[in-house]
Formats: C-alpha cells, sequence, structure tokens
C-alpha cells in the first residue's frame, strides 16, 4: 500500500452487501479492494434479521480484507430508504476572527446553527448540506473560506431519518465489530459521484433501482433537494419470472441475469436455457423471447412508477433529464425501455474506477469519493490530515493524527 491511507464504504443492499476499499494518494482515489456477499436479513432495503445481516457484513468485509492484506475496524456506511427526509434549514452568526476573514470554525459555527430546528421525538439529524453561504448580505457564495466580512449565513438542507432505523443500521455494523465513522445519505453520494456540475445546476434526476427498493433524488441549483423511495426493484421481475416459468425463486434470478433482456426488439430466439418446474422432477426449455415477455411489462411499469413519483414530487420537467444507476439497470434493452417510457433524456451512469465499472457499486464508491471532497475542503486550511478506516496489517497504530477529522465528521454526519 505504500504508506497510503484508505478509506472504507459499506453499503448495504437488499441483494447484496458491498464493502469498497479506496486507497487515497496525494488527493486521487483508487479502488485497492472490493468485497461483496448475498444480503440476508434485508427485505426491500429495511433491516428485518440482524443476526443475519450481521453475517453479511461481516462476509464481505472478510472477502475485502483478503484481496489487499488489511484489517478493516471502521467504516462509513451508506444510508436510505423511505424514511428518510429533507427540510430546508437557515443559520447566522457573527465572524469571529479580529481580522473578519472567514475560518473553518466560522463555517462549523453556522452550520451547527442551521442544525437547530424542532424535530419529533422519533426523528434525528442524519446530515447538514449546505446550498448556498451568503456573506455580509451578498448571496450564491460555494465556499466563503478566506473571505472577509462581518455576518456569515447559511441556507442547508437538513437530513433527517427515523431513530429506529438509524440505530438499527448502526447495531448491525457494530455487531459485525466495525465503527461506524459516519453515516452518508447514498443518494447524495451518488449523485456527487455521478452527475456533472451543470446537470446538478440545472435539475436531474438520479434513480438508484436496486433489488428490493428504487431510491428517486432530485438534484437543482448545485444539489439534493428532494428524495423518494419505492419498494420496487429487481426483485419485482425476478418474482414475475418465478410465476411466469413455474420455478424456484433462485431459478428464475439466475435465469434473469445470464438471459434476462428488457426489450422485445433485442431478445433472440436461438437463446434457449431450462428450468427446473415447481412440484416435478422435469424441467422445460424457454426462449429469451419467452423471458422478455415476462420482464418487458414488469420494467415498463417500473418507469411508469418512477416517472409518477417523480411528477407528485414536483419535478416532473427536470431539464437534466434522468441518469440511472443501481444493480438492476445493467439488464440489456432497459435503457431502451427507459427511455420510451420516461420520454425525455436518460443515460446510465457507471463508476470509472478499475473493478467497480459496474452500476451496482455506484453508492459504495460515491461515498469514498465525498469524504475525499470533505476532507479537501478541511485540508485546504491545514486542519485535517487524510481520513483512514483501514490500516495495513501488522502495522502499529497512529493515533491522534485523524482523530480532529473524525470528532468534526460526527457532529455533522
Amino acid at each position: 500500500m505504500g504508506g497510503n491511507e484508505t478509506i472504507v464504504s459499506l453499503d448495504i443492499g437488499t441483494s447484496k452487501v458491498r464493502a469498497i476499499i479506496g486507497e487515497v494518494n496525494n488527493g486521487s482515489i483508487h479502488i485497492v479492494g472490493v468485497g461483496a456477499a448475498d444480503s440476508e436479513g434485508i427485505r426491500k432495503g429495511a433491516i428485518v434479521d440482524i443476526d443475519q445481516t450481521v453475517d453479511s457484513i461481516r462476509s464481505a468485509v472478510e472477502h475485502a480484507e483478503r484481496m489487499v492484506s488489511i484489517q478493516i475496524d471502521e467504516v462509513y456506511v451508506g444510508i436510505s430508504g423511505n424514511h428518510i427526509s429533507l427540510l430546508t434549514s437557515h443559520g447566522v452568526v457573527a465572524v469571529a476572527n479580529d481580522d473578519r476573514e472567514i475560518g473553518e470554525d466560522d463555517i462549523d459555527r453556522v452550520l451547527q446553527a442551521a442544525k437547530v430546528i424542532a424535530l419529533p421525538p422519533e426523528r434525528e439529524i442524519i446530515g447538514v448540506v449546505p446550498k448556498q453561504f451568503v456573506v455580509d448580505g451578498l448571496e450564491g457564495i460555494q465556499d466563503p473560506r478566506g473571505m472577509i466580512g462581518v455576518r456569515l449565513e447559511v441556507e442547508a438542507i437538513i437530513i433527517t431519518g427515523a431513530k429506529s432505523s438509524i440505530h438499527n443500521l448502526r447495531r448491525v455494523v457494530e455487531k459485525a465489530d466495525l465503527k461506524v465513522l459516519g453515516l452518508i445519505l447514498m443518494p447524495l453520494a451518488a449523485g456527487n459521484l455521478t452527475l456533472s456540475k451543470d446537470e446538478k445546476t440545472i435539475g436531474t434526476v438520479l434513480v438508484d433501482i436496486g433489488a428490493g427498493s428504487t431510491t428517486i433524488a432530485v438534484f437543482e441549483n448545485g444539489t439534493i433537494v428532494a428524495t423518494s423511495t419505492l419498494p420496487i426493484g429487481g426483485d419485482l421481475i425476478t418474482s414475475d419470472i418465478s410465476i411466469g416459468l413455474h420455478t424456484q425463486m433462485e431459478h428464475a434470478e439466475r435465469v434473469k441475469l445470464k438471459f434476462g433482456c428488457a426489450q422485445s426488439e433485442l431478445a433472440a430466439m436461438d437463446q434457449t436455457f431450462k428450468v427446473p418446474r415447481i412440484g416435478s422432477n422435469s424441467e422445460k426449455d424457454f426462449t429469451q423471447v419467452d423471458l422478455t415477455g415476462i420482464i418487458e411489462p414488469r420494467v415498463q411499469e417500473i418507469f411508469q412508477l418512477i416517472r409518477s413519483e417523480v411528477f407528485h414530487m414536483g419535478y416532473g420537467n427536470t431539464p437534466g433529464g434522468y441518469v440511472l444507476t443501481g444493480g438492476t439497470v445493467s439488464m440489456p434493452g432497459l435503457l431502451g425501455v427507459a427511455q420510451k417510457e420516461l420520454a425525455t433524456s436518460v443515460r446510465v451512469a457507471t463508476p470509472e474506477y478499475i473493478g467497480v465499472r459496474d452500476p451496482s457499486y455506484t453508492s459504495g464508491v460515491g461515498i469514498i469519493t465525498q469524504m475525499i471532497k470533505m476532507h479537501k475542503q478541511r485540508a485546504a486550511t491545514g486542519t485535517s490530515s487524510k481520513p483512514s478506516s483501514a490500516k495495513k496489517q501488522q502495522r502499529s497504530d497512529q493515533p491522534g493524527w485523524f482523530e480532529r477529522f473524525k470528532n468534526w465528521l460526527s457532529e455533522y454526519i
């Protein structure tokens, strides 16, 4: 590893748990290890069995550890779900320095001021995202560090979630013998990774289609402004295949991954396969055309529901169109169906790092890139060192040098 530090993200999904190790080298990111395990104990994105989820986390982390011979002790954990909500808030402070130069402490204080809001007892603040800073009445400032002023304000998005969901998520990770350095909103992390500055400014809808749920996030004016989660995903397609072919779910999932196609124009009659029938010892032959006849209507329905939800959220005519990610969007023909049903520009986003060039890794890689971005902002003022959530085996710990960054982060994430 050459003395470089590492960050580990943990993406606990309905079908897979993914642990991704990113190496930080002079501000650049390299994905050096990936561990994945079948997700047990998760249904439609929610934890329903603590012990099974813990076992899945341990398996994914151990797989990642073996790839690069490091010991993972600390992770940044992705969070999403229909319990997440966004609130707008406003914070105001007086610049503390005698020379009126805005520093890191002033930004920390104004973000803390924005977090002072009334919340129901069952809700908890997960993070705060600045929309813009205002210095002595001057609006539209993205980074006020080094500016001169007397009054510093911030317009921010406050991310909140259900305490029970947050505590259960922390509990499964801690029971897997890992320390949670921070909870990161996955749609925000994925958007910061996949969307360009222009896309986030003019208005774009990011859709993450997983196995058990679909997360919709709307970006506008440079940041996330709305999010929603639908209880639909790739598992619905698998269920339809299981019913249509009269076979078990595990066989339906296998043929979906190997022969699945979402668009009838792309299906081939000469692509054939056998599946065992429920209640019989015999197998039956099917073609890819047969399979597509089952898949295509469900995929059409999924995008119709997505479009309806986006209109319901009030963002039906975003100029940037839709960006798709998540494991389900890898299916051949799915992009074509999406373009027809959504009737606007649509593209698929994939991480551009070696080893994770698959839409299913977008959220996990996005968490790592977001933490690096936060570090760079802090490092510009000389107030933090490189973040680390893993350490080399047979290497002594280096306490103190990262504690300041972690302590700061725990206040905002």
